[in-house]
């Protein structure tokens, strides 16, 4: 069930920039909550993300690193979604989704582990008559068929996009900050052609070089999908998340990464996972998301011409 609670009606939410009595058709950007950390295989916390980074958004600015402002772009918090059942909240995540995409309206996931992301992507599959890229950015692939005996698992979201009409192939995946793999990963990763930059590449070939290879990958695409795991970031500067991996990228690497990908490709939506407020007292993992959600909707507040700069 989706469901708002105060602070997703609170105009100072997201930066000021939260409209709720503007109908989602409307928006320039629907963002909503999956607070579910059940597909974890290690440590969990992850559901108390949406309630968090909306409770510390009301004391940020619509602005961006480079001193624009986005007072003007129009947000939509739709709330939260809750079940009583896996199965009951993946099939309402993946029926609201496909009906955002139908209707033109980008949009913005706060998870939750990374299993929340696999109702996303069958949502876009669902809408579309096309194939889409996705651009997985992670400390790991996702890419197990299973994972402790759970297909759902947030070790599992790609393999399971892969089975999707309209993503079936490795090539319209795009995978950066990898440094860990699971067995069955892998032997898949020996057998097939898939597109990943490890964090060990990204800092060796540079972070502007494998983006300019993920946009020439991914160009072919009028449609992306990109997936932020927090533990894409080196634990040092995003401590808070279920399963960090030591020597991750940078913040100026991830937000120059996030400069190239949504200034060059149509990302219709985006998500950020897997932080853990619990896990972390000063929050950083907490305030790294929301510095990436803030960038990102000034990218897009730029493509409507609503970004103001000097």
């Amino acid at each position: 069930m989706l469901t708002r609670n105060e602070d997703a009606k609170d105009k100072r939410s997201w930066c000021g920039l939260n409209r709720p009595e503007m109908e989602m058709k409307e928006a320039d950007a629907v963002i909503f909550g999956i607070p579910f950390d059940e597909g974890v295989s290690y440590r969990g916390g992850a559901s108390e993300a949406p309630g968090m980074l909306r409770a510390n958004t009301k004391c940020s600015t619509p602005s961006t690193e480079k001193l624009a402002f986005y007072k003007d772009f129009n947000v939509v918090d739709a709330g939260d979604f809750t079940a009583e059942s896996r199965e009951q909240l993946f099939e309402e995540v993946r029926r609201f989704v496909c009906g955002l995409v139908k209707d033109g309206v980008r949009f913005t996931m706060v998870g939750g582990d990374h299993s929340v992301t696999i109702p996303v992507e069958r949502g876009i599959n669902d809408a579309l008559d096309e194939d889409f890229g996705i651009i997985h950015i992670d400390a790991h692939m996702d890419m197990s068929e299973e994972l402790e005996g759970d297909v759902l698992s947030h070790g599992c979201t790609e393999r399971r996009a892969l089975e999707l009409e309209h993503s079936s192939s490795s090539d319209n995946f795009f995978f950066i900050g990898i440094r860990s793999i699971e067995e069955d990963e892998f032997d898949y990763y020996m057998k097939n052609h898939i597109n990943v930059k490890t964090s060990y590449v990204c800092y060796h070939e540079g972070i502007e070089a494998v983006a300019s290879q993920c946009i020439a990958k991914m160009k072919k695409f009028d449609k992306v999908y990109l997936t932020f795991d927090i533990d894409a970031l080196d634990p040092g500067f995003a401590a808070g998340t279920g399963t960090p991996q030591f020597g991750g990228l940078t913040p100026r690497m991830a937000l120059t990464l996030l400069e190239k990908l949504f200034t060059e490709l149509n990302i219709i939506g985006f998500d950020v996972v897997e932080i853990a407020p619990p896990l972390d007292p000063s929050l950083t993992a907490m305030f790294a998301g929301r510095k990436i959600i803030q960038e990102a909707w000034g990218y897009w507040a730029d493509s409507l011409g609503k970004l103001i700069r000097k």
